[in-house]
């Protein structure tokens, strides 16, 4: 009778759900519904087959540069103990495999995007690609401005949708890039305050981490939440939506920034929880009326 070692354990097939968490589907899915937004705003006449064609290029290649990055991460994973169990650190799949899969899903979004919905599209969607791996990936064990870096890759998806409907980049994508570029780091500050022992634990220098106290997290958190609701405003100055969504965006920016206040003032995990989930709400209610308050 033959007994099977931790070693063996983890060296058994591999499960379908290993490879669909290599993917992040939470981040993969996001990335989708934003691009998504860019494709409806910007599309003058909308197009079912366009708008999947494009949100399936944009979700294999999200998916693709999660896996990659799963690679890259997987040392630094293994600390942590919200991530320790990923497929990776775990030992139920080796770096080859995911590197495969990773690849496979990268060239098949990025040739998928190119033939159904343009070269731009495909452009924008590598950019974001790379700079998510190669300047945000390497830079989050270096320096708490990691968080800034990857706002970049993480704003430009409604771009790919905006290439894909127009064939151009034109300021509406400006526009819907700068509002989830600052959207992004309140978010993802809330994140870091609610696992800051867990980036410390793997050796991420999370601003969180680096400023204890948490003064200078409140304050980021406050001043890009106001920058935010300013620059939530532009789509109705610029014709891209109405009245209904200009209300909308101010109290949903007011709402937001308030939260960052109370993340400010409190400097504890339930403020940093609050602010978390208010970031989602305010991101679906305000992509929800950009959408149904176009002209």
């Amino acid at each position: 009778m033959t007994t099977l070692s931790s070693p063996a354990v983890a060296g058994r097939r591999s499960s379908l759900t290993d490879y669909v968490d290599l993917t992040k589907p939470r981040i993969t899915l996001m990335v989708v519904l934003t691009a998504m937004v860019g494709y409806v705003v910007a599309a003058p006449q909308l197009r079912a087959a366009g708008l999947l064609s494009m949100a399936l290029g944009t979700g294999l290649v999200a998916a693709g540069a999660s896996a990659l990055n799963m690679i890259l991460e997987r040392r630094t994973d293994a600390l942590m103990l919200r991530t320790c169990q990923r497929p990776l650190p775990a030992g139920r799949l080796r770096p080859s495999e995911a590197l495969g899969f990773g690849a496979v899903l990268t060239a098949a979004g990025l040739l998928g995007l190119a033939w159904l919905t343009g070269p731009l599209a495909a452009l924008v969607a590598l950019v974001t690609w790379a700079s998510y791996l190669f300047a945000y990936t390497p830079l989050k064990t270096v320096t708490s401005l990691s968080t800034i870096v990857g706002a970049f890759p993480g704003a430009l998806p409604p771009v790919i949708g905006w290439a894909a409907a127009r064939g151009t980049i034109e300021p509406g994508a400006v526009i819907l890039f700068s509002i989830l570029f600052l959207w992004q780091i309140p978010h993802f500050l809330a994140i870091a305050w609610i696992y800051r022992e867990d980036y410390a634990r793997g050796g991420l220098p999370m601003l969180p981490v680096v400023d204890p106290e948490g003064r200078l997290t409140g304050r980021q958190a406050v001043a890009n939440s106001l920058a935010l609701l300013l620059v939530s405003l532009t789509p109705a100055v610029a014709g891209m939506a109405g009245r209904v969504y200009l209300a909308g965006a101010i109290l949903l920016g007011v709402g937001l920034t308030g939260m960052a206040v109370r993340v400010a003032v409190l400097r504890n995990r339930q403020a940093a929880r609050g602010l978390f989930l208010a970031s989602l709400g305010h991101l679906a209610l305000l992509c929800t009326l950009l959408i149904l308050d176009r002209p």
